[in-house]
């Protein structure tokens, strides 16, 4: 995801409206900032009055008038920063929380192709990290520009008073500021996209080697896996020396030319008050105090660009996704409950114009109830056809219909609806046993714990969950990682019952379990596919047995189709794929027996 190169006065635009309810928030810190402000000449010209009024050796006020008015002047200064900052923080943190939760729901209805394009780790940065990292720089960057901004105006509005054709050659500073600022900014922001891109690199390879640490470790790649990294870190360490240097430049490069103005002002402002005898004693002192106490808010408005293009460019990435992104087309129509009948009529699918099509011109009617079986090598577009019918990839060509009608005029919700998946790859979430089989329940919708008593029952996984220490209210940690294959498999299959949906999709759903957990994980499938259009993957060719039809893909095309007896007599591809499974079956067995 890149982020465009707009004008500053875009960027901000974009980011606005997720800030937009926090107004009351942004109104405390003006006036707390204004009121700040206003205290910052207040100093010069105390000391005007104190020189102006007479000897130090006879004052003409009060001693114990200074040590008041002075720290009055402080505690109000404190107090109005205290409110400024309270207010910002409030407002950034309640922008914040609205830009993630804005960002995390369009994740949830976003194109599908957005999660091909870009990494788990990068988009996990993006909503929580960056967010966060780009909100808070953006709390002290904005407070910074604010109250110094003002601060600025008050001691220039301060410096016209007192002389105002001094004050008229501060203004030529400004230019100079500006043109350095604007210039170092444009390089800043290049390099922080440079280096959010490398960040979300490195967070892709330590994301590959924790999923894949024992493979790691079982080949002895940690070395190679680690000078990986160290190249990719090498690369994040260097943009990061650039784009501090850039942010660091400014300072010593505002601060030369403020210097340079603020000699040749002390030496035009004493050959006034000396040449012209021009002014007071008091007056001059007090216009020198308030030119020196430009330098600090000069010298943090050139310091706060760089956080201020770092904290935009980390949000930006976040609306970007939102704004740029599409989102799934989606049609009206909603039935309630489908009769599950699929149809294909001349699907190709090609994702890449340089690569084969990984489907081409198939064509497939299934029936209501009707259980069809796909079965072929690896990458013949199992997988892809069945990925295409909940529209998680849209055809190239052709159309795909579910009773009758285009998925492209369903509602998308309501299509997946019709979709029930029990795959190889289990996903569970990190919550009650329950909570995964209700997957979709909300305050709204709670789950129906007699329902999902049932649908533990019908996946044989009711005994098991009785024994766990809370019953179904236990945790069963990251991606189930407490359970065995077989559990977290029957844990699925529960899933797919309970959402009991008319058309059924099984991926693989028996590969790599043990025997016995694959008995009980088949007698699970037989009781789900009952009375539902079910689409099986299988490797196994022996599982295929009791399907209606078997379709038999090679290249993306179909190239064979019959009951499972048919194609054996057909002595066609799946006839060889068979033998090669039995000979490979029993060449195990016998070597097993032998052993």
């Amino acid at each position: 995801m890149s982020t465009p190169t707009l004008p500053l006065k875009e960027r901000l635009k974009r980011i606005a409206p997720y800030f937009a309810n926090s107004r009351r928030g942004f109104v405390l810190m003006g006036l707390g900032s204004v009121v700040g402000a206003a205290t910052e000449p207040m100093l010069p010209a105390l000391m005007k009055v104190f020189f102006d009024s007479g000897s130090f050796k006879q004052p003409t006020f009060p001693l114990w008038m200074i040590p008041v008015v002075i720290i009055s002047l402080f505690a109000v200064r404190g107090l109005a920063g205290l409110v400024a900052q309270y207010g910002l923080a409030w407002s950034a943190n309640r922008g914040t929380q609205a830009l993630r939760g804005a960002l995390f729901e369009r994740l949830m209805t976003v194109h599908p192709a957005l999660f091909s394009n870009n990494t788990a780790s990068s988009l996990t940065g993006t909503l929580t990290y960056e967010a966060q990292a780009g909100a808070g720089l953006l709390v002290g960057s904005v407070l910074v520009l604010v109250k110094d901004s003002f601060t600025l105006v008050a001691l220039l509005a301060y410096l016209l008073y007192l002389n105002w054709q001094l004050t008229l050659f501060v203004g030529l500073l400004f230019p100079a500021i500006a043109f350095v600022m604007r210039k170092l900014s444009k390089r800043l922001h290049r390099l922080t996209i440079e280096a959010q891109a490398a960040i979300g690199e490195a967070a892709y390879v330590v994301e590959e080697n924790v999923l894949a640490w024992r493979i790691v470790r079982l080949h002895g790649a940690e070395k190679s896996q680690a000078r990986r990294f160290t190249k990719v870190s090498d690369s994040l360490r260097h943009l990061s020396i650039k784009s501090t240097m850039a942010a660091a430049t400014m300072t010593p490069i505002t601060q030369l030319i403020a210097a340079c103005g603020l000699s040749a002002l002390v030496v035009a402002a004493l050959w006034q008050s000396g040449v012209q005898g021009g002014g007071t004693t008091g007056g001059f002192v007090a216009f020198i105090t308030a030119m020196l106490m430009l330098l600090a808010p000069i010298k943090h408005l050139s310091e706060v660009a760089g956080p201020i293009t770092r904290g935009l460019a980390s949000l930006e990435r976040g609306v970007t996704m939102i704004n740029d992104v599409p989102s799934e087309q989606s049609g009206g129509f909603d039935p309630g409950r489908a009769r599950g009948e699929i149809e294909l009529r001349h699907v190709s699918l090609r994702y890449k114009r340089d690569l084969p099509p990984a489907l081409e011109d198939v064509n497939l009617q299934l029936k209501v109830g009707e259980t069809v079986a796909l079965v072929g090598p690896s990458g013949a577009g199992k997988t892809t056809l069945v990925n295409m019918l909940p529209r998680f990839l849209e055809p190239t060509e052709g159309e795909l219909l579910v009773d009758g009608l285009p998925v492209r005029e369903w509602d998308v919700a309501a299509l997946r609806r019709q979709f029930a998946l029990v795959s190889q790859d289990v996903v569970l979430f990190n919550d009650t046993v329950a909570a995964n089989v209700a997957l979709g329940s909300d305050e709204s919708a709670p789950p129906d714990p007699d329902r999902v008593l049932r649908a533990l029952q019908a996946a044989n996984m009711l005994q098991f969950t009785q024994s766990l220490p809370e019953d179904v209210n236990t945790m069963i940690g990251h991606n189930g990682n407490q359970l065995s294959g077989g559990q977290r498999q029957r844990l699925a299959i529960a899933r797919a019952i309970y959402k009991d949906a008319p058309i059924l999709i099984l991926d693989e759903a028996t590969s790599a379990l043990d025997s016995e957990s694959e008995r009980l994980v088949q007698e699970a499938l037989d009781a789900l596919m009952v009375g539902r259009t079910s689409i099986v993957i299988a490797h196994r060719l022996s599982t295929v047995k009791a399907a209606d039809r078997v379709l038999v893909l090679e290249g993306g095309r179909v190239v064979e189709q019959g009951t499972h007896a048919e194609l054996l007599a057909l002595d066609g591809l799946f006839a060889r794929l068979h033998s090669l499974q039995f000979k490979v079956g029993a060449d195990h067995a016998g070597g097993t027996s032998r052993g």
